[in-house]
């Protein structure tokens, strides 16, 4: 018989043995939570909160646009995320594009300034931003005209330019001052809000239609870089200074993106171009350079001609009336007037419908065999007989060439129409006399141009004095085509009165007597 063992049985080894990991994992899975940290005193949290909060105000500041956009609240204020200011950020690019988000850079000179005054009263208004560049400061005599500036204008005397090279034989050193403007503009503007879009760059004498300007510029994204504006009407001389150009005196548009650019590399780019006339062509050349063409808009007009220039406003292309310039080189736009007074008559019908001035509509009276020609808010032609569409669509040749002499060739960037020197044989005309709105509906009426040199047997349409055209406002889209409205020639109350309703085209209507 086998003695026993004084140690510990074989059999409560093993179960112990195999008991040790499934204790261990009890005890790992039942660890007691840590005790708390010693409590501290209010006076030693304090200076650590205090520290955590100007961190973090600092913070703010930096990323902040503006000092109104900090929190004044006590130290449990916070900065917005980095997500929500990305997207109000998002959300402020997205909306249409306002006056506030273009900047106006007009060249002037201490000579013109008080000439130009009235003009950009005229057109100029909040909350626009416009700079007026001057090559010195005003004349004691023209201060006091100068303190009464339209809304949104600064004046501004240009930096020295004078070390820059200039050898154009027929031009003036001053066109490089004047091409530095959108330098000192993108300079000036770092840190003014709302930041930019556009910059317009133009002359004292250009006269802007805000609300169609808006309307071009919101067809394009600023964000793009964009060269915007028109050639010159005469092909002499765009054949002289190039085709490729916007003309300065139309107005020449950049977006903001593009003008950062510019601005950098301009003082570089001009010593380049030393041989060029105006600042409107070392705009366009530090612009090619760039790599950016000129977007051509039809709305801008440089108006390179002389004497009258109904024919060119009475056949106005479909898009927007944007600029007009040169002003004080034609005739005043309504006859009996000074050009000021013209100006204020013409901003009047402007300011009313700014889509429709001097939009063309044609209509046609087929029991007295009339045609009508409308260029509202300037002028109506009325013509014996049938005269078509494309003929009234050509300009009448009323001007004369912005160069005169011998080897001038009189020819333009658009179709031309002979205008009779015998007033007989001319339609009968009638300018603008008054407007009115109610109810968004506009109501125009036009008088009658006496005829100078035509006897009364010869007039035609010798009873009409009185042309009365009603409109409904017109709305321009961006995105939307442009299309010629219609009109109706409608019964009216007098025998000395017509009466013209403008109107939408229905869809397969056609402008023609016969249709």
């Amino acid at each position: 018989m086998a003695t026993p063992s004084p140690g510990v049985p074989l059999r409560a080894l093993l179960v112990l043995l195999l008991g040790l990991p499934l204790l261990s994992l009890l005890l790992l899975h039942h660890r007691p939570a840590p005790l708390p940290p010693p409590l501290r005193s209010h006076a030693q949290t304090q200076p650590a909160a205090a520290a955590s909060h100007r961190a973090e105000e600092v913070k703010v500041k930096v990323s902040s646009p503006s000092p109104s956009s900090l929190s004044s609240s006590s130290s449990s204020s916070k900065s917005p995320p980095p997500v929500a200011r990305k997207e109000d950020e998002e959300e402020a690019e997205e909306e249409p594009t306002t006056l506030r988000h273009v900047v106006f850079g007009v060249a002037s000179s201490r000579r013109t300034l008080p000439l130009r005054l009235p003009l950009l009263r005229l057109w100029l208004r909040d909350p626009a931003r416009a700079f007026l560049f001057l090559d010195a400061l005003p004349a004691p005599n023209a201060a006091a005209a100068a303190a009464d500036l339209p809304p949104g204008l600064r004046l501004r005397v240009s930096a020295d330019a004078s070390r820059f090279p200039y050898s154009h034989p027929r031009g003036l050193p001053s066109a490089v001052r004047v091409a530095r403007i959108a330098m000192e503009l993108v300079s000036e503007l770092k840190e003014e809000p709302p930041p930019p879009r556009w910059l317009v760059l133009a002359d004292d004498d250009t006269a802007f239609v805000l609300p169609n300007l808006l309307h071009t510029l919101r067809r394009y994204d600023w964000r793009e870089p964009w060269y915007l504006g028109a050639r010159s009407e005469s092909a002499a001389q765009n054949a002289w200074h190039g085709f490729a150009m916007a003309y300065g005196g139309g107005g020449i548009a950049v977006s903001w993106p593009l003008a950062r650019r510019l601005a950098r590399s301009l003082d570089s780019c001009v010593v380049r171009y030393p041989h060029l006339y105006g600042s409107d062509a070392r705009i366009r050349a530090c612009l090619a350079e760039l790599g950016v063409e000129l977007t051509h808009e039809q709305g801008f007009h440089q108006i390179d001609l002389h004497g009258d220039i109904s024919g060119l406003l009475r056949a106005h292309p479909l898009s927007p009336l944007v600029s007009l310039h040169h002003l004080d080189n034609v005739y005043p736009l309504y006859p009996g007037m000074d050009r000021t007074r013209a100006m204020q008559h013409f901003y009047r019908a402007a300011n009313a419908d700014p889509a429709r001035i001097l939009q063309q509509t044609v209509c046609y009276d087929r029991s007295r065999s009339l045609t009508v020609s409308v260029a509202w808010g300037y002028s109506v032609q009325v013509f014996k007989g049938n005269v078509l569409l494309p003929d009234l669509l050509a300009v009448q040749k009323t001007f004369v060439p912005w160069k005169r002499g011998r080897n001038v060739t009189d020819v333009y960037m658009f179709d031309t129409k002979h205008y009779p020197r015998d007033e007989c044989k001319r339609a009968a005309l009638f300018f603008l006399k008054n407007i009115s709105s109610r109810d968004g509906k506009t109501e125009t009426t036009y008088n009658r141009q006496p005829s100078r040199k035509c006897s009364p047997d010869l007039i035609p349409m010798k009873n009409i004095h009185v042309i009365k055209v009603t409109s409904a406002q017109r709305h321009l889209v961006p995105g939307k085509a442009l299309r010629r409205q219609c009109c109706d020639i409608v019964p009216s109350s007098s025998d000395n009165k017509m009466d013209v309703n403008i109107r939408k085209c229905e869809d397969d209507e056609l402008i023609a007597m016969h249709s």
